[in-house]
């Protein structure tokens, strides 16, 4: 379904009942980044899926924004499908905007789960993003600058066809796509006004912080920065895995995001 927001419009789709999961983007990705996972995710939730500005079947900006703008997109959602609190999945750039979300507007939150976050964008964050902008000569430069260092080396070298597959659909759908790569860099310049590091105390929401231990673009460094900082927050490693856990790792990606959200307080 589509949704006003302001004069734009915000792509939503919703699955299965039950507790409200509400699942936030990575940056590349899209709602139809999640089919595999529909199934699995709507069994006991009621799923939500959705387009940020810039992403997916949402409409496109015409000029730059700040990254508080998808939080009140997210906020624009939950009021017309009268959603007051549900539990939110935030993977990387999702992450971040679940963080700024969650101190915009604490009294829709239950608990979070955030992939890959980071508290603020840093000069190593910023300079990947500028990296993606310089690589839109061509399709094979965006490919091979963007896509490699979000996934383990082992990932990478132990799966040539499933990636020589994404690679054949990415060069002739995706990254050919003026738009997408408009589109692509608005999102990037958005991210550098993500800086919540001295607020982090501020969440309340029981929160779950996800890591991979072989992740090249936010090292597990800036999990435990996080983790300190947010009280009663739980943190955990991913083995061996890189910045794309729900590819790389897809059944304990699913299993750390339903159990940490539908599990009640243990009281020994």
């Amino acid at each position: 379904m589509l949704i006003p927001f302001k004069n734009k419009q915000i792509y939503v789709e919703c699955h299965g009942e039950g507790a409200p999961i509400v699942i936030l983007n990575g940056i590349m990705m899209s709602t139809a980044s999640w089919k595999p996972f529909i199934v699995t995710l709507s069994k006991h939730n009621k799923l939500i899926l959705l387009d940020f500005l810039d992403q997916g079947q949402s409409s496109k900006m015409d000029k730059g924004y700040d990254i508080a703008i998808q939080a009140d997109v997210v906020k624009c959602a939950l009021d017309a499908l009268r959603i007051e609190k549900a539990h939110f999945i935030g993977i990387s750039y999702g992450a971040s905007v679940a963080m700024n979300f969650a101190l915009m507007y604490p009294q829709y939150v239950d608990k979070m789960v955030l992939y890959n976050c980071i508290p603020y964008s840093s000069p190593w964050i910023l300079a990947v993003g500028k990296s993606w902008q310089l690589a839109r000569t061509s399709p094979e430069a965006y490919y091979y600058t963007a896509i490699p260092t979000i996934y383990s080396m082992d990932f990478y070298n132990n799966n040539q066809d499933w990636l020589d597959r994404r690679k054949d659909f990415l060069m002739k759908n995706v990254f050919n796509n003026p738009e997408f790569l408009g589109a692509m860099e608005r999102l990037s310049q958005s991210s550098a006004t993500h800086d919540v590091r001295e607020r982090l105390s501020e969440i309340k929401a029981k929160t779950l912080l996800v890591g991979g231990n072989a992740d090249y673009l936010t090292p597990i460094s800036e999990q435990k920065y996080i983790h300190e900082r947010i009280a009663g927050s739980s943190l955990v490693i991913m083995e061996g895995c890189g910045h794309a856990a729900m590819y790389e790792q897809p059944d304990i990606f699913a299993s750390l995001l339903t159990g940490f959200v539908n599990s009640d307080s243990v009281i020994l």
